[in-house]
């Protein structure tokens, strides 16, 4: 389902965040701490303290779109606390973060931007 999301940019709420906030207050927190629009084509992504729960807010058309992930074991590969409090990754590493990864992918393809056929 997340997969046919039509994403912009994806941005990670860096640090922990309280997983029994609510559509309001997860679009309340990107608007005052972030300094972004909730309503962009944007994927806001939070995290637990222990980092086995994802929370991703989602402006389609007519509504938000609040996804929620609870892993039953292992933990999500959460980028360290760096002092910033927003995080933009590709769409690609949001799939390796669900997937279990870690952001940083050395042995993965890079993108390629190709402007002509050789």
């Amino acid at each position: 389902m997340l997969s046919t999301v039509p994403v912009e940019r994806v941005y990670l709420a860096c640090g922990s965040t309280d997983m029994r906030k609510s559509i309001d207050a997860l679009a309340a927190l990107v608007i005052h701490s972030f300094d972004m629009n909730p309503f962009s084509s944007s994927l806001f992504v939070f995290c637990n303290r222990s980092r086995d729960r994802l929370k991703i807010l989602y402006w389609e058309h007519n509504g938000f779109w609040l996804y929620y992930r609870r892993l039953e074991r292992g933990r999500f590969q959460w980028p360290s606390d760096t002092g910033e409090t927003v995080k933009a990754i590709s769409p690609r590493e949001l799939q390796w973060l669900l997937s279990g990864l870690s952001l940083v992918q050395t042995k993965a393809h890079q993108p390629v931007l190709a402007r002509a056929v050789i």
